[in-house]
């Protein structure tokens, strides 16, 4: 399970969607999940696919790599299905049993929350998969560059994010060394209830705990060795500026979106083509 988190991961590749800009990424990932929450039926879900499966057909990520992902929150996507489909109302009942009930509504709500949920994962491990964590703070920077007239710490939101971004790919990897160290000691981590379960984390989580401390003091100490005082009057070894396969990006984001409304707004005209 350790090793399906893909969260803060770069997939090196030579791809259009490498290449872009990480702020046009950054906005369009944003967009992306933006249209999720907008599309209400079939004719929105089906731009969406469409428009999910051109991602990851131009990023060359594999598929099977990218999906590994939703291994992590199964059940997260489990319990969001169930709490959708036994209490959500609606006007056809479908099944009955005793207070127990599945209803039309309860039906088409509980699909479009687990496809939902499920390609904000995929969308959100687009952009991270094909951006490496220093260009995404810069793309952040620069994106909310706007706040600094208001004094808003940018650079050092930026910043937290980047480290935050890289410690999750060390952190598995020691999670990881220190669970198979555990098991050869005889520890079992897979048998017996959840609170037994609970407990025999707990040989885990300590020494867990103590080495993300121990990183993040020593990444203090080089950061002030190195005399680090944030993001005021430093400059950027790579300058971020939009080339035209940017602008392109941008033209089919937003004409993505709209045609994302114009659907959603033509399916709310005609109901039957609704689930």
């Amino acid at each position: 399970m350790i090793r399906d988190i893909t969260l803060g991961q770069y997939y090196p590749a030579k791809s259009v969607i490498h290449q872009l800009d990480p702020r046009v990424k950054l906005m369009t990932t944003i967009i992306y999940v933006i249209s999720l929450f907008v599309a209400k039926g079939i004719l929105g879900y089906v731009l969406a696919t469409l428009f999910l499966a051109m991602a990851i057909r131009l990023s060359k990520v594999p598929f099977g790599y990218m999906t590994k992902g939703l291994k992590a929150i199964i059940m997260i996507l489990m319990f969001t299905v169930v709490f959708n489909l036994f209490l959500i109302d609606g006007d056809v009942v479908l099944w009955r049993f005793g207070f127990l009930r599945i209803t039309d509504q309860g039906v088409k709500t509980a699909v479009f929350m687990a496809i939902r949920l499920i390609y904000l994962i995929i969308g959100s491990s687009i952009m991270t998969l094909t951006t490496t964590p220093n260009d995404l703070t810069d793309g952040l920077e620069r994106l909310l560059g706007p706040l600094k007239k208001i004094h808003v710490p940018v650079h050092e939101i930026a910043m937290m994010m980047s480290i935050a971004l890289r410690f999750i790919p060390i952190l598995l990897e020691e999670t990881d060394k220190i669970m198979k160290a555990q098991i050869a000691r005889g520890a079992d981590f897979e048998s017996g209830n959840l609170i037994q379960k609970a407990k025999a984390m707990v040989p885990l989580l300590v020494p867990l705990f103590i080495s993300a401390f121990r990183r993040a003091n020593d990444l203090a100490m080089a950061m002030e060795a190195r005399c680090y005082h944030g993001g005021e009057g430093r400059t950027k070894m790579k300058p971020l500026h939009y080339e035209s396969a940017d602008k392109t990006a941008y033209g089919v984001v937003w004409g993505y979106l709209l045609l994302m409304i114009a659907l959603t707004w033509y399916e709310r005209l005609h109901p039957l083509i609704l689930l």
